[in-house]
């Protein structure tokens, strides 16, 4: 006879489903968004120029830029190790959530953000954007595939250039931090009066 604890309820079941089914949206909007945004910005500047399209003067502006490394440019030109690193950390959500989506609506949306994010950039760094090197710039042959990230928003503090970004960084950040926030706030195990601990869900 199967045992209550190996059993899933149908309330349950839809949960989970439903919780993988906003996953999936999340995901796939955060991953939309970017390519979009990247290639609304690149059509409207061109290829990177140096060339700013201020909002805010000195604050807030559109510049195109490629970076061929992740954050902050680290790991510039390993195309190969970045890609496989991408995949690595997508199979690590996918299990994280199989793991603990049911039990908590945060981790979902962390995790759907940062899948987002992943993808979005893994998109550029495979280079199925379409982009190839224009004659004359050092180092890469006219016509070859640009296997770089597409980067548009600028952001000055002070007199300090932020180095540019995307929605799907942007997402990366928002999801690590959101999952951060949750560790500090969610209380711990609690005690029962035998001493025995009881699991805290959200």
């Amino acid at each position: 006879m199967e045992s209550e604890s190996n059993r899933t309820s149908p309330a349950a079941g839809r949960l989970l489903w439903g919780r993988f089914f906003l996953f999936l949206l999340i995901a796939a909007l955060v991953t939309g968004i970017d390519l979009g945004t990247k290639r609304f910005f690149f059509d409207r500047l061109g290829f990177p120029s140096g060339n700013v399209e201020w909002v805010i003067q000195d604050v807030f502006g559109f510049q195109t830029s490629l970076n061929p490394g992740a954050l902050w440019g680290v790991g510039a030109r390993q195309t190969t190790l970045l890609s496989a690193v991408s995949f690595a950390a997508l199979a690590g959500v996918l299990f994280w959530l199989r793991c603990e989506g049911g039990k908590s609506l945060c981790v979902v949306i962390s995790l759907a953000l940062i899948a987002g994010g992943i993808l979005g950039n893994l998109w550029d760094r495979l280079a199925l954007h379409g982009i190839f090197w224009p004659a004359g710039y050092v180092g890469h042959l006219a016509g070859t595939p640009i296997h770089a990230v597409r980067d548009w928003i600028l952001v000055m503090i002070g007199s300090y250039h932020w180095p540019n970004f995307n929605i799907a960084d942007a997402a990366l950040v928002c999801g690590v931090g959101l999952m951060i926030l949750r560790v500090f706030l969610t209380p711990g195990p609690k005690r029962g009066r035998t001493g025995e601990v009881t699991e805290v869900t959200e």
